[in-house]
């Protein structure tokens, strides 16, 4: 790992703003959280867990950095650290596991996608954000030689794989059937396939008419085939349920 961790494990929610909001409202219209068992498999400091607590009182969240958890555990109960790809819970567990911004991060992504599936209860919802390939920007930094930058790089994700490697070794970018490829051979059934614009957050912090420009005009874009150009894949995916036979 980086000695700077935050460049392999990314920057979770610290403020929760419009586009959170807007995230939020996506997995709301898509996936019942009222009553329901829910778990953050990358939690960070814990800010989808709090939000999820408006509903259910049975959210639970994981996060490989012990740093966070500790922190998030300060005012939030049911949190712990685990990797995406050996979570510590029985099979059938959840209702809702989310994987927000995470699949990128995590050493074996197939692995995980196969334990957010097995903590899965059948017939639940496996909601994933992840970053879209086609998205003309880079937005977790890049290597110049072994020096790297946070800055946004653009194109670099347009290039062929090991080209991209050598600017963005450590994440993942995916087109859709690169996720798609994840779920073969596991009991899940698309649902949901769509793409989110940024929330421009700290561009409105700085210029609220330009924010709401943007918003406007893109936010649009997601419902023409130009989403495919959006920031992020958001995927619903159904557990389905098995033969006992088969599940023993």
């Amino acid at each position: 790992m980086p000695e700077d961790k935050s460049i392999a494990l990314g920057h979770p929610s610290y403020v929760w703003r419009f586009g959170q909001d807007k995230r939020l409202n996506l997995i709301r219209r898509h996936a019942a959280l009222d009553a329901k068992r829910i778990i953050d498999i990358g939690c960070g400091i814990g800010a989808y867990v709090r939000q999820f607590r408006r509903f259910s009182d049975d959210v639970y969240g994981v996060d490989v950095d012990f740093e966070k958890v500790k922190e998030a555990s300060k005012s939030l109960p049911d949190l712990a650290t685990a990797r995406g790809e050996d979570l510590p819970f029985r099979e059938n567990t959840f209702d809702v596991v989310l994987l927000h911004e995470v699949l990128e991060h995590v050493q074996d992504d197939r692995k995980a996608v196969q334990e957010a599936c097995r903590v899965a209860r059948n017939g639940g919802m496996i909601v994933i954000y992840a970053p879209n390939r086609l998205y003309p920007f880079e937005t977790h930094g890049f290597y110049l030689g072994k020096r790297y930058v946070f800055r946004l790089l653009p194109v670099v994700n347009w290039l062929p794989g090991p080209l991209r490697r050598i600017f963005v070794p450590h994440v993942r970018a995916y087109l859709a059937r690169d996720l798609k490829h994840l779920f073969e051979g596991l009991p899940l059934a698309l649902k949901v396939h769509s793409y989110v614009y940024p929330g421009f957050d700290n561009i409105a912090a700085r210029n609220a008419v330009l924010a709401s420009l943007l918003r406007r005009i893109l936010y649009f874009f997601e419902n023409t085939p130009f989403r495919v150009f959006g920031l992020s894949h958001f995927m619903v995916v159904e557990k389905k349920g098995l033969k006992r036979s088969e599940s023993a």
